[in-house]
């Protein structure tokens, strides 16, 4: 089974963040006495008790500091079995990453990095209100490789404005060159309620050319095919098959545990929701209650989530499935849709699988969404 927990601090707001994080400090150590409170109490909402992946995520996990590291996972391993060869992923700032701090994640077992590095541009990093440096970007990657952390993956983000594509194509051959098995890259969108929603709004700001992102799109699919990586889910590229097994799990369904404020867990059956409120869930987990809100799935739910997560992979949708999730004939029942869809050049089918085609990546949450029930 699988353990999300999420780390709810930055050391500041990038202008087009919309998870749940708080830039004070303050609680940190009263928060992490809470994540291991509301562990124990959620013990029994994996039946399995072997864990193959653990993920910290946030907000900027790599805040922790060695005494926090070291509750957290004396609390997992007291209630859980951390199988050999798990995979334990720690999302990072460049700006947290020394030699010290490194030796420790790896002490602890961590042995997968994601760092946000998002450009190795000066001028679009302070656009986006990232802390850390170009030079810091590169530096990281190649000291977590020195000490031994080679199981690493770097964030980028596409369709930042800009005069033309340069920075982005030299952001993407500093990516490359770094000689890692795994890149994510993330179209730029700008959420309501962030500092670009904001900035939107009052005008200070224009919307996302959606040509100039296809561009970059297409930009990225192809450098990153053309040095040996596989786009297996629409944001996700990884060579020699080092796919994230931790997010591969969200994508293929399978059960997982969420703890921290705003996190999610999900059972096959239902979803279960953590407040998205840090004083709130301090003050649940105080009086041993959790913060927690669930939501019983329905069938149409759980056909709905199956095609939005499966159609983003390379693994797709398979039609035994849905037919046993519709209770009926799933081609035959959405024939309509399908049709245009295929001759559209959207869809395919192969080995009784239902699978995007190059054409339909651009659009693919559409694509899902018109297949809803």
């Amino acid at each position: 089974m699988h353990l999300y927990i999420h780390i709810p601090f930055c050391r500041q707001a990038c202008h087009y963040c919309d998870f749940h994080f708080s830039t004070s400090l303050k609680v940190k150590d009263e928060m992490v006495n809470a994540i291991c409170q509301e562990i124990k109490l959620q013990k029994k909402y994996l039946q399995d008790k072997n864990l193959s992946t653990i993920y910290f995520g946030g907000g900027t996990p790599s805040l922790l500091e060695e005494k926090d590291l070291a509750l957290i996972f004396e609390t997992i391993h007291r209630h859980y079995q951390v199988i050999d060869g798990a995979e334990i992923t720690l999302e990072a700032n460049p700006d947290d990453l020394n030699l010290e701090k490194l030796r420790s994640f790896k002490r602890f077992g961590i042995n997968r990095l994601s760092i946000g590095i998002q450009s190795f541009n000066e001028n679009h990093l302070k656009k986006i209100n990232r802390i850390h440096t170009a030079q810091e970007a590169e530096t990281c990657v190649k000291l977590s490789q020195d000490v031994g952390i080679h199981n690493l993956t770097i964030d980028l983000i596409y369709a930042i404005p800009s005069d033309s594509h340069a920075i982005f194509e030299n952001d993407l051959a500093k990516a490359t060159a770094l000689n890692l098995n795994h890149i994510s890259a993330y179209c730029l969108t700008i959420e309501p309620k962030t500092v670009f929603g904001k900035w939107l709004k009052q005008g200070k700001i224009e919307v996302i050319n959606d040509e100039f992102a296809s561009q970059q799109f297409e930009m990225l699919v192809n450098h990153l095919a053309s040095n040996g990586f596989e786009q297996y889910e629409i944001s996700n590229f990884a060579r020699n098959n080092q796919y994230a097994r931790h997010n591969t799990s969200y994508w293929k369904q399978e059960e997982y545990l969420g703890i921290g404020p705003s996190a999610h867990s999900f059972n096959h059956l239902s979803r279960q929701y953590n407040v998205a409120n840090n004083a709130q869930y301090l003050k649940a987990l105080s009086t041993e209650q959790i913060p927690a809100t669930t939501e019983i799935l329905t069938k149409e739910d759980r056909i709905n989530e199956y095609l939005l997560t499966g159609l983003r992979t390379k693994w797709g949708c398979e039609l035994k499935k849905l037919n046993q999730l519709l209770e009926n004939d799933f081609l035959e029942f959405n024939q309509d849709i399908l049709k245009n869809q295929f001759s559209e050049g959207f869809l395919w089918i192969e080995n009784d699988t239902l699978l995007i085609t190059e054409k339909g990546k651009l659009f693919v949450d559409r694509i899902a969404s018109d297949l809803f029930f």
